[in-house]
């Protein structure tokens, strides 16, 4: 296996967010989307980048935007989940403000891509998937560009079950 069969894009992702006509990313830092980051920081027209100080405050700004008419993605890694989990369930689950993520499986072994994460050795990267079926949080699994298609899916899902829908980054995103 290699890394770029399991890689999105840089630029087939701010197509998608074009598409989903996301208008900020609210984020903190995330080596696995890092291209990404790299990306929105030179600017592209229409997508405001907003650098929170930790994932808590991701999603609280994230629920202000959505609250004030705007469309958000929030971009972390899975570490940052598992810190925000309470802060996600308050906003996204009790109070119904629909958000998408985006979030990287920093840890990942290289071994792993094409394999289920639940077979991973990492326990943050293995129990992932667990979690969000536990908390009823429905999720998807970005692999490859094919399947940035599921982040239309999730804005539409996030709008219609009015809670979180996680979209998760398999491997490092790619440069191009």
């Amino acid at each position: 296996m290699t890394l770029q069969a399991h890689s999105i894009s840089a630029t087939s992702a701010v197509a998608a967010l074009q598409r989903n006509r996301v208008d900020h990313v609210v984020t903190v830092p995330d080596w696995v989307q890092l291209s990404l980051h790299s990306r929105l920081e030179k600017g592209i027209p229409g997508i405001r980048l907003i650098n929170c100080s930790n994932e808590n405050q991701t999603v609280t700004v994230a629920a202000g935007l959505t609250l004030g008419g705007k469309r958000p993605l929030l971009m972390m890694q899975n570490q940052g989940l598992y810190n925000c989990v309470n802060t996600l369930r308050a906003v996204c689950m009790d109070a119904h403000i629909p958000m998408v993520f985006m979030v990287g499986q920093f840890g990942r072994e290289y071994e792993n891509f094409g394999k289920p994460s639940t077979e991973s050795r990492r326990t943050m990267v293995r129990i992932m998937e667990p979690v969000l079926n536990a908390l009823s949080l429905p999720f998807y699994c970005l692999d490859s560009d094919q399947d940035l298609t599921r982040m239309d899916q999730a804005y539409e899902q996030a709008q219609t079950q009015k809670t979180a829908v996680i979209l998760l980054v398999s491997a490092p995103m790619a440069w191009n």
